[in-house]
């Protein structure tokens, strides 16, 4: 069994008693709960990133699955296992990553837990507010399909980094571009919405899933583009009612879309390896 599918075989254990979990985060009432873990050794190695970079990209990747489902983030609870050789200068470096972030998409910090390891560990609730959430389900058949940004290079940034190479501090691996101010305007046109956290690919089997529907591509899509993991753009689908006006509002904010498919009758199975490397 792959590890993507021990983790929804292992989510399903639970589903059996919720209706809540299977999307981005739990939506109760108008308030939005997301939690996202980031471990050394599994989502990054140490000597890649500054402790800083470490938990800024901890913070975003939580934040990412809020704006996904059209939710401000208001407040953060943080869960830190700190190696104990870490110095007060370390520890206080890593803070900053933390606070910048959270100044940035106007969060609070309200608390969490901290303990001692032999590695950095960081596990990051978000709790957001909406006034309507965008979920995984409700595509509509001939919904077009669309995803922000550009794709691949986060899987050929890890390559280069697992091979012993340098990338540059500006990649979209060490810190995910968000497109929360495109995304909120433009929520109310659209039907279903996820980040890509696991790759295209990985995601369309969950909205495939979700909704009982297999896609039509437009053009082919390469490997290296559909698997590339910790991308973090949105994928969204929409009615082609609505094309002009998410279109206009993505120029307004400088982003680009990518219309590559439509939702039809099927289903949709990926083929992608895990994008971890442990």
């Amino acid at each position: 069994m792959r590890k993507k599918n021990k983790e929804d075989f292992f989510i399903n254990q639970f589903n059996k008693k919720s209706k809540i979990i299977g999307d981005d985060g739990a939506v109760i009432g108008n308030l939005v709960y997301s939690c996202d873990a980031f471990f050394e050794n599994v989502h990054f190695k140490r000597e890649w990133m500054s402790l800083k970079q470490i938990a800024r990209k901890a913070m975003l990747v939580n934040i990412s699955d809020a704006i996904a489902m059209n939710a401000r983030p208001k407040y953060a609870l943080l869960s830190v296992a700190i190696p104990k050789e870490y110095s007060k200068k370390e520890i206080k470096e890593l803070a900053s990553g933390f606070l910048d972030i959270a100044k940035r998409y106007g969060i609070e910090i309200i608390g969490g837990d901290t303990i001692s390891n032999i590695k950095l560990d960081i596990s990051i609730t978000i709790i957001s507010k909406t006034k309507k959430a965008k979920l995984r389900s409700g595509m509509k058949k001939d919904d077009l399909l669309c995803y922000t940004g550009d794709l691949g290079t986060s899987k050929r940034d890890l390559e280069t980094l697992l091979s012993g190479g340098i990338i540059s501090k500006k990649s979209k691996f060490i810190e995910p571009k968000l497109n929360a101010d495109f995304f909120f305007e433009a929520s109310k046109y659209i039907n279903v919405s996820m980040d890509i956290s696991d790759g295209l690919f990985f995601e369309l089997e969950r909205l495939s899933k979700q909704n009982n529907k297999s896609f039509k591509f437009f053009y082919d899509i390469p490997t290296h583009i559909g698997c590339s993991g910790e991308e973090y753009e949105l994928l969204f689908s929409f009615p082609l009612k609505y094309q002009a006006k998410i279109e206009n509002i993505a120029k307004k904010h400088n982003v680009n879309l990518n219309i590559f498919a439509k939702a039809v009758k099927g289903k949709y199975k990926c083929d992608c390896k895990n994008h971890h490397f442990n």
